[in-house]
């Protein structure tokens, strides 16, 4: 069964469509699932259409800790965000209380979590992210807007890895950059904008969706106009829950109305 781990978002039939500030359609789905490896779901997510706010996030640092981090950035950053903050200065102090956080715990064990954002305003949109966790843009194809803050990524922009080898390299997990966990001085919080064209798709997700289902077979699915996005999402899902599923599961779908 799949599972709704967000805020302010309850299952509604399909389809599941809101007109921002009455000038732009937009219909969404969203789903997470724990794997088939894990017994706890350290991902998380908000969806709201009205504020034009879309995160996914992916905790870490086990014992609960990874799934505390990712739930205290979600609701940090959709408060700065309902503030008036934009999405970099949210994820910014987000970060800072995260670390002031984690000072306070007993264990000496790592807090941190990863991040991907989108925010839709009448149109136009702005990513964010920090980690692994990725956005996509479906506009005829499929196009990686983010940018991993990962070793293998890093690996790859020096020319000592092939994408081939960076995608079943032992260490391609191993982040440069996590909320929480990289001091506020050496944060790097990657972002880009965009218009959201009639017909459009932005696809925000955890590494349990990428490590597992190949791009091709990614953007066959975003691609589908006979369904739903929320079906579209529900297929991502178990197309990863038919491989082996090692990594909780986590996946927005937001298309623009034609």
């Amino acid at each position: 069964m799949l599972t709704v781990a967000g805020r302010g978002v309850p299952r509604r039939p399909f389809p599941y469509v809101f007109r921002q500030r009455q000038t732009f359609m937009i219909e969404f789905g969203h789903g997470t699932h724990a794997g088939l490896r894990r017994t706890r779901n350290e991902d998380t997510y908000y969806a709201d259409a009205s504020l034009g706010l879309f995160l996914v996030l992916d905790g870490m640092g086990g014992h609960r800790h990874g799934e505390v981090a990712a739930a205290v950035a979600r609701d940090g950053v959709v408060e700065q965000v309902n503030s008036g903050q934009s999405l970099a200065d949210a994820i910014r102090l987000v970060n800072e209380q995260l670390i002031s956080r984690s000072r306070g715990l007993s264990e000496q064990r790592p807090m941190g979590t990863t991040i991907a954002a989108v925010r839709i305003d009448n149109g136009s949109f702005e990513a964010a992210w920090v980690g692994d966790s990725r956005i996509y843009r479906f506009d005829s194809q499929l196009e990686q807007l983010s940018h991993d803050h990962s070793l293998v990524e890093a690996l790859v922009n020096a020319g000592e890895l092939t994408e081939a080898e960076a995608r079943s390299h032992p260490q391609r997990n191993v982040l440069t950059q996590a909320l929480g966990i990289t001091a506020p001085g050496q944060l790097h919080i990657g972002l880009c904008r965009g218009t959201l064209a009639p017909g459009m798709r932005l696809l925000l997700c955890t590494d349990g969706l990428t490590d597992e289902v190949n791009e091709a077979r990614v953007a066959g699915i975003v691609s589908r106009t006979d369904i739903a996005a929320q079906e579209c999402v529900d297929h991502l899902l178990l197309e990863a829950l038919s491989g082996t599923a090692r990594d909780n599961i986590t996946a927005i779908l937001v298309r623009a109305a034609t």
